[in-house]
């Protein structure tokens, strides 16, 4: 299977891996206008408002788990699906632009993660894994989620050659080709029923003899005839031939007996984590774990603090829609510095020329 797409998600050219810390401890004596935790599109976004805000924002650019600066865009390539690029823009590249440019307003980065929060007491007070104490009197949460793995051998390895946590993003390079979406809610029936539309043929694979998705979506799956059905199956093992996937192995969860089916990719859809660990008992959060904010806003239930991105958003996570609330975050945290309302929280540098003066 020499033509299987390969979608690299190797982060070449992703800013620096979070592992060491170079947060200034200058940054310590003052108390900050805001901080925004997480720099992916959502906390970019919010560090570019807000900069423009003259607020002087903080951005911690650290990842849970010590993953990649950057988000999920630092693991994947073609971004196809994002405005303001006709021909594609590589996802490290968009990150990268997209930092630069809260770097040129001002923003200020510190790599490393947060390990505490304090958001009991104004300022609140975030502490890094350094020790760096850091104090603000708004906070944006831009932490994200990261989807739901397997755990299976061969999962890492064919990460994105192969194998992907969203259709919509990696479905188009998969035309014509044999794909298998594990899970059994709305969300792998919906994945599904969008990949028919690129492969030729979707098998959904299901650990029970039933599915957990609505009636109407197992009707429009079980109507089209792309998509075939694996039950009482799990995935054991996810095979590849020269760096691309070209199968599974699957175990009958009733016998436990094994087979292979032949696959060009792999998507999840079993859910997400939110990354939320650090606000435990603190923020509300839903019972999927995501933060609670008051919609049409992006606070929380603690004044002051703010959430956007994947983090808050369970339906939609693209990252359009997270730069999206990053830039209402940041205008939320603006309006809130300044005690309400729809003035500026900083004073303009210059004073105005006016009539007759």
């Amino acid at each position: 299977m020499a033509d299987t797409p390969q979608i690299s998600l190797t982060p070449a050219g992703a800013p620096a891996q979070a592992t060491a810390p170079n947060g200034d401890p200058e940054l310590a004596e003052e108390v900050h206008e805001t901080i925004i935790i997480g720099s992916g599109p959502a906390g970019l976004t919010a560090a570019i408002y807000a900069a423009r805000a003259s607020l002087a924002p903080i951005l911690i650019e650290g990842v849970l788990d010590g993953g990649p600066t950057g988000g999920q865009l630092t693991l994947t390539t073609d971004v196809e699906n994002f405005p303001g690029f006709a021909d594609g823009v590589m996802g490290p590249e968009l990150i990268q632009n997209m930092r630069d440019q809260a770097a040129r307003f001002g923003t200020r980065f510190i790599t490393e993660d947060v390990t505490s929060v304090d958001l009991t007491a104004d300022p609140k007070t975030l502490t890094t894994a350094s020790g760096l104490q850091l104090r603000a009197r708004s906070l944006i949460i831009a932490t994200g989620a990261k989807p739901r793995r397997l755990e299976v051998p061969g999962e890492d390895e064919l990460w994105g050659s192969g194998v992907s946590a969203c259709a919509t993003c990696d479905g188009f390079f998969f035309r014509d080709k044999h794909v298998i979406v594990v899970g059994g809610g709305d969300s792998a029936m919906e994945e599904a029923m969008f990949l028919t539309k690129f492969a030729s043929k979707v098998t959904v694979v299901h650990r029970r003899d039933q599915l957990r998705a609505s009636v109407i979506m197992q009707e429009r799956a079980f109507a089209n005839e792309r998509v075939e059905f694996a039950f009482n199956a799990t995935v054991s093992e996810i095979t590849g031939d020269g760096g691309l996937m070209n199968g599974v192995v699957l175990t009958d969860t009733v016998t436990g007996e094994q087979r292979t089916l032949a696959a060009d990719g792999l998507f999840l859809a079993i859910g997400h984590i939110p990354n939320t660990w650090l606000f435990d008992d603190v923020l509300e959060t839903d019972e999927e774990g995501y933060l609670v904010v008051d919609e049409p806003s992006t606070a929380t239930n603690t004044p002051g603090v703010f959430a956007c991105g994947d983090v808050m958003d369970h339906t939609y996570r693209q990252a359009v829609t997270a730069a999206g609330t990053g830039c209402r975050a940041a205008m939320d945290a603006e309006r809130w510095l300044a005690g309400g309302g729809g003035v500026t929280a900083v004073a303009p540098a210059v004073e105005p020329a006016t009539v007759g003066s």
